[in-house]
């Protein structure tokens, strides 16, 4: 499952890595539905990539559940509490997204993984299994950026510049066009009656970078700004695990890096070159769900080749234009052999 702010991917693996089945559903949205609705959703996908709506669990033998929403180690084991309710497989881990990001894209098994989709979050392991984490949990955490705050930004500086309080920004353009209005104030009206949908904010983000790119002054210092939280999130999981000294490995994940736009990878590059020169940086080529369900065969203690069958079938999908897994979103794999 990449269960996130959109969808619900869900895939059932043998424990010699073959994928039995696959299904996409709707959102997985603990945070605001509840935990007993978000797994409502899986089931529900379950049962699709099963082709029975009848099939009741068990399931399989063990459930891999990494996922968005699931922020702090309390909401984990919410969660993990209601799929054990469910009987959806004898055993359960749950766990943010960032864990399964790492497990997907690192070479050892450890180091460090920052997500910048929707919004924005890090994870650190380190050769000992220790963690570093972070409560992301939006601004009342301490938490800047993402595909959703970067919208916001824009908007808050193109309704500036509109009106004379802020400076002359390409972005007034932009937000006009995405929104289809005539001025931003008139987007910024359909948005606060609900007239227009808050999630094409999102869609802000590409023209953005590209008037950053262009030279504009305001995109380009939020441009800046999202680099270096996406830096200062890597370097700080790193040195609280005293990873800085050695070689490590930091996958980047979420829509707005694995978008891999030349001016936010080369700034988020440059940064890590200064602070953290022996770290690797890795975007993240296969979607997240591959990590979760590479964590389900780390605990079946699964064969060798089971991990490569596994990522060799993803990719298989990402190359028949499968849409990506990565935009701040979560995973989930029932790995056994039933």
């Amino acid at each position: 499952m990449d269960g996130g702010n959109s969808k619900t991917d869900v895939a059932l693996v043998r424990e010699d890595g073959t994928v039995l089945a696959a299904a996409r559903g709707p959102a997985f949205l603990p945070q605001s539905a509840g935990a007993e609705a978000a797994v409502d959703v899986i089931g529900r996908t379950v049962r699709r990539a099963l082709a029975d709506e009848t099939a009741a669990p068990p399931y399989a033998d063990h459930v891999a559940a990494y996922v968005a929403g699931a922020d702090l180690p309390v909401e984990e084991e919410r969660l993990r509490t209601e799929l054990l309710a469910r009987g959806y497989g004898a055993s359960v881990v749950v766990g943010n997204d960032t864990f399964a990001l790492l497990r997907a894209g690192s070479s050892t098994g450890w180091g460090v993984a920052v997500v910048c989709g929707a919004g924005i979050n890090a994870v650190g392991v380190s050769p000992t299994g220790r963690v570093a984490r972070f409560p992301a949990l939006g601004r009342l955490s301490g938490d800047w950026g993402g595909g959703h705050h970067l919208g916001e930004e824009a908007l808050w500086h193109a309704a500036r510049a509109e009106d004379g309080r802020g400076p002359a920004t390409a972005l007034t353009d932009v937000v006009r066009a995405c929104f289809g209005a005539a001025t931003v104030e008139e987007a910024v009206v359909g948005l606060h009656f609900g007239d227009l949908p808050a999630d094409r904010l999102h869609a802000l983000v590409p023209p953005l970078l590209a008037a950053a790119a262009d030279g504009d002054a305001v995109a380009g210092s939020l441009v800046e700004r999202q680099a270096e939280e996406i830096a200062l999130l890597g370097v700080v999981a790193m040195r609280r695990l005293g990873l800085l000294a050695a070689p490590c490995d930091v996958v980047l994940g979420g829509g707005v890096l694995t978008a891999r736009h030349p001016l936010l990878t080369s700034l988020v590059e440059r940064r890590y070159a200064v602070r953290a020169p022996l770290a690797r940086l890795v975007v993240a080529g296969v979607p997240p769900i591959v990590g979760a369900a590479l964590l389900g065969l780390d605990r079946l203690g699964a064969p060798p080749e089971a991990y490569a069958r596994v990522r060799a079938h993803f990719l298989r999908e990402e190359d028949g234009a499968q849409p990506s897994a990565a935009s701040g979103s979560g995973s989930f794999s029932i790995t056994g052999d039933r």
